[in-house]
């Protein structure tokens, strides 16, 4: 966060055996001056600008949730413990949360805000959202939020902003295991162990089983997951390989229609009784990098994932499968020259990706895409950076209804970025810049479009934004700003043309063109070495600037949202948390002409018990500690909308030791 954390905050990272490499570089007691504090409190990332950099040096919107501010929160999935941050607006259907940036509902939010693991692509071919259940708490070293488009970097879906998740790297000799049960009749179980073979071979083996039957009647679900990583690393080389199982089987209760959500929430739709969704991915991941002179750098990473996915719904079976092939070779440059560090990224994106659907629809979608960024110094306090990407997607579509004949669709694009990045000195920064950005349309929309058009265009935009930091051992200020212009934006519209053969209403389209702007500033400080205080307010204004629509809100975005949190170390080994998290009024998904009035706002208020003594560590969490009622997703319709409720109050014990 760039502030100290509380030192029983530290103490408990460290004690759960996170990775010292996700520690920020300061230390509880204050440094000796303003300079090195400053130097002290500047976090590195490794893969957002896909090179270990600070964040006060890259010209965007970061923030770093490091292992001291996992630990802190008590929180007990990546769900609750992102919810709030950075702008994040969380929904969640019953089978899983979904992360929505700058301004998306919920079903364009998974294809808007891309997900990366380790810098591994986790959305999906198809428009189902990425499956975050695969990670757990105990597998993640630290996640880097870049709120904002970064189409130079990272291409595809990079819109509204990017999550990296950093998992644990095999650095210490030492394991873990913890426990975990509550409401619902949850039970969780994770471990990890890690060791050296010798001085340059490593290993890590993390595993996670958790079962519940979950808020809602005929939602109880059973997820595990293993993750396995080999790494060999000396001053100039960098190898790996790992292996990661994930396995999610989980009942779906359906949406409830007004009346049944006031009734009982916890309900399920009678018409869904007995449909579930079971997910099993293998993913396969190796890289290398090799140091071939002081200034460069060369490597590649490879990645494979296999996902087999069936489900019953309404009465029917269905199943898909999913592979997708990545290459990602880089180069990366730092040049020491007279003003500072001139630093060069380049590098090609391979990405084959298939999709199989049961009831005859596939597609084979290959993207090829090369970019180069550098961050040039004008003077020792002033930067300036400036890149651009060529993508290219090439689609063989098959569809048993609307393509049986089959298609192929070619479609390229591409994006610049222009940025400047100021630090008079180590604790102010400012910056400005401009990203375009772009997605191509995924297999489902692609193949679901009104009579007429053929291939759906690529969704196109720029993103503009300014931010000054303020940052040192005891404040850290930030602000942000920013407009999001979208043209082509893919969207589903209810009300368009079904496609010929199609067996539904409602089709994929091009929307009207649409504006977002925002400010969000936060704050947060050290108030004494035992009590830590933030607060962060976000504003959105999304609203259709073309069409039938025009002037109109765009539906399921919040207006006002905002988060508050508290952090007491109340006695030598105890630790208390609490945050509230406000999500205000906003249409229901899928009210393009705000038709309905809009859904309730909503607080929700979490508490955090820690403890820690030696090597053993408790923590009392409960979350909705109001039990507040709230919708968490919902999708408008003229003949009746569905709503899914949220969760009501949820408490969870979890004890662990590391050893």
């Amino acid at each position: 966060m760039g502030i100290n954390p509380t030192k029983l905050a530290l103490s408990l990272s460290a004690i759960l055996g996170l990775s010292s490499l996700s520690l920020p570089t300061f230390a509880a007691d204050a440094p000796s001056n303003a300079n090195d504090a400053s130097r002290q409190s500047e976090e590195t990332m490794v893969v957002i600008g896909r090179s270990v950099d600070s964040p006060l040096n890259i010209a965007a919107n970061v923030n770093v949730i490091d292992a001291a501010d996992i630990q802190m929160s008590g929180a007990t999935n990546l769900g609750d413990l992102l919810r709030g941050q950075s702008g994040i607006q969380i929904s969640n259907n019953n089978t899983g949360p979904v992360f929505s940036m700058r301004g998306f509902s919920a079903s364009q939010a998974a294809n808007n805000t891309l997900i990366l693991v380790d810098g591994r692509r986790l959305n999906n071919i198809d428009i189902a959202a990425p499956s975050i259940s695969a990670l757990s708490l105990n597998q993640i070293e630290r996640v880097e939020i870049l709120a904002g488009s970064s189409g130079v970097l990272y291409g595809d879906q990079a819109v509204g902003g990017v999550i990296n998740i950093i998992t644990k790297s095999p650095t210490n000799t030492g394991g873990g295991l913890a426990l975990s049960g509550g409401s619902f009749d949850t039970f969780e179980a994770k471990g990890d162990v890690s060791g050296a073979i010798n001085d340059t071979w490593q290993y890590y083996l993390a595993g996670n089983y958790n079962e519940s039957d979950n808020y809602r009647d005929d939602n109880d679900n059973k997820t595990s997951s293993i993750l396995g990583r080999l790494q060999y690393k000396t001053q100039v080389e960098d190898f790996y390989v790992e292996a990661n199982y994930f396995d999610n089987n989980r009942k779906t209760p359906g949406s409830l229609s007004k009346e049944q959500l006031e009734q009982n929430p916890r309900q399920s739709n009678p018409w869904n009784k007995g449909d579930s969704l079971h997910e099993m991915t293998t993913a396969l991941r190796s890289g290398y990098h090799y140091q071939i002179s002081d200034t460069w750098t060369l490597g590649a990473d490879v990645s494979y994932s296999d996902s087999n996915n069936t489900n019953f719904q309404w009465g029917s079976y269905g199943r898909n499968d999913r592979t997708l092939l990545s290459i990602s070779p880089k180069a990366v440059a730092n040049y020491q020259v007279k003003n500072g560090e001139l630093k060069i990224i380049t590098g090609i994106d391979y990405n084959l990706g298939e999709s199989i659907f049961s009831w005859g629809r596939s597609n084979q979608q290959t993207q090829s895409s090369a970019y180069i960024q550098a961050s040039v110094p004008l003077t020792t306090s002033l930067s300036y950076v400036v890149g651009g990407r060529y993508a290219k997607a090439e689609d063989e579509l098959v569809d048993g209804n609307v393509y049986p004949n089959g298609i192929d669709l070619d479609q390229d694009e591409n994006a610049f970025e222009l940025g400047l990045n100021y630090r008079p000195n180590n604790a102010h920064r400012l910056y400005i810049r401009a990203d375009d950005n772009f997605r191509f349309a995924k297999v489902d929309e692609q193949a679901y479009t009104s009579p007429g058009t053929v291939g759906l265009k690529p969704q196109v935009g720029r993103s503009y934004e300014a931010g000054w930091d303020y940052i040192n051992d005891i404040h850290s200020l930030k602000l942000n700003v920013f407009q999001l212009d979208l043209e082509d934006e893919i969207i589903w519209d209810p009300s368009a043309p079904k496609p010929i053969g199609g067996s539904f209403n409602g089709a994929n389209v091009n929307a009207d063109a649409s504006r977002r702007y925002g400010i969000s500033p936060s704050y947060d400080v050290q108030i004494t070495p035992n009590w830590l205080l933030g607060l962060s307010y976000d504003y959105i204004d999304a609203e259709f600037t073309e069409g039938v629509n025009d002037g109109k809100a765009l539906s399921w975005v919040a207006k006002h949202s905002g988060r508050g949190y508290i952090s007491y170390d109340f006695a030598e080994n105890w630790q208390v948390f609490a945050e509230g998290i406000y999500t205000g009024e906003r249409f229901m998904e899928g009210d393009n002409a705000n038709v309905d009035a809009k859904l309730d706002s909503y607080v929700l208020t979490n508490i955090a018990l820690n403890y820690t003594q030696s090597q053993w560590s408790a923590s009392l969490r409960v979350d909705n500690l109001l039990d507040e009622d709230y919708v968490s997703a919902g999708y408008y319709s003229a003949w009746g909308s569905g709503y899914y409720p949220g969760d009501g109050r949820n408490i969870r014990l979890t004890a662990g030791y590391r050893f």
